[in-house]
């Protein structure tokens, strides 16, 4: 659906020449919810302007749908970029234009009749639950509010691609909550393929269905939420994630502490259904071994549960050994600590 080959975007010239972009390769496929994460400056902003080339990028291809997007003219570009809606971080909302002229502007723009003007216009209200402010302005709406209209402008031209930058960074978190669910509901209705961009792990967590991380102007880690979440490999991945699972400490006290037997500290992973199965019970009944708990989460990767155990095991080193190997066989990740 949306290929970057080689994109590489340049600011300035000579010794004052800033590369925002280098060389970057990224596939997104068809309906999905692909989401981009990266710190201030790593050039996640520039990625997605890119993709409607509202940023010309110095040089590399931008496909999306099938089409070079930097292959076309002026009027060729315009017709596609129709296919392509966009939200903002900060709404971009005509200030002066009621709710209703604000979804109705893009299909004004293309010389839509009034009454199919009407008839989108009061869909994507119902649609993003605005029905009872399509005569208010912006200032009367709160942040959740004009990104619902954001999105249904954006939804306005029927679009095959929504690209959204930054659109939660400036909602409180239940409205963020509450948008991440509006967007998921859009692409599960519309199969619309949507982009991501993002600073903060959790909404990555909460509806993407692949991630690539972004730094220094290329991609460092990509793959399904769940493995790169999981099983983070890249040093600026591991440091989005530790503040969602940050165990370091209670890792460095469990191997401090003193046992008259032998001990060790693994971290075990349930994926899917298991999650909620008693296998670490059933298992440790059968060698043996003592455990204890020293840390513990369930939560969703999109619809996905999953679970992180911090265990230390204790018993004879061979039956430890033995239980790790159980653990592996019923499908768990298991990682020893230290």
């Amino acid at each position: 659906m949306i290929e970057l080959k080689q994109l590489t975007k340049n600011y300035g010239k000579g010794t004052h020449m800033t590369t925002a972009l280098s060389g970057l390769n990224l596939s997104v496929e068809k309906g999905e919810i692909f989401g981009v994460i990266g710190h201030s400056g790593a050039g996640k902003s520039t990625l997605i302007r890119c993709i409607n080339l509202l940023e010309r990028p110095t040089s590399g291809e931008v496909w999306v749908g099938g089409v070079d997007l930097t292959s076309l003219s002026t009027k060729s570009l315009q017709a596609e970029r129709r296919k392509i809606g966009m939200i903002f971080q900060h709404f971009n909302l005509l200030s002066s234009a009621t709710v209703y002229d604000n979804i109705a502007f893009p299909l004004r723009l293309i010389h839509t009749s009034k009454s199919d003007i009407e008839q989108k216009v009061n869909e994507l209200l119902a649609l993003v639950g605005l029905e009872e402010h399509s005569d208010k302005y912006p200032a009367q709406l709160s942040g959740g509010q004009k990104q619902r209209v954001g999105i249904a402008r954006a939804l306005a031209s029927e679009p095959e691609v929504l690209l959204c930058d930054e659109a939660t960074s400036a909602l409180d978190p239940q409205t963020t909550d509450s948008i991440l669910k509006l967007l998921l509901d859009i692409n599960k209705r519309f199969e619309l393929t949507i982009v991501l961009i993002t600073h903060e792990m959790h909404v990555i967590q909460r509806i993407c269905d692949r991630v690539a991380v972004i730094h220094a102007g290329g991609i460092v880690e990509h793959g399904a939420v769940t493995d790169v979440f999981l099983k983070p490999k890249h040093p600026v991945t591991r440091d989005f994630i530790r503040g969602e699972l940050d165990n370091s400490e209670i890792i460095r006290e469990a191997m401090n502490v003193s046992s008259p037997i032998s001990s060790r500290v693994m971290k075990v992973t349930f994926l899917g259904s298991k999650t909620y199965e008693s296998i670490l019970s059933k298992i440790v009944r059968e060698t043996g071994v003592d455990f204890a708990i020293l840390q513990g989460t369930i939560s969703t990767i999109k619809d996905t549960p999953y679970g992180q155990l911090i265990v230390r095991f204790e018993g004879n080193p061979d039956d430890i050994v033995i239980t790790k190997d159980r653990l592996i066989q019923q499908g768990l990740e298991v990682e020893v600590m230290g």
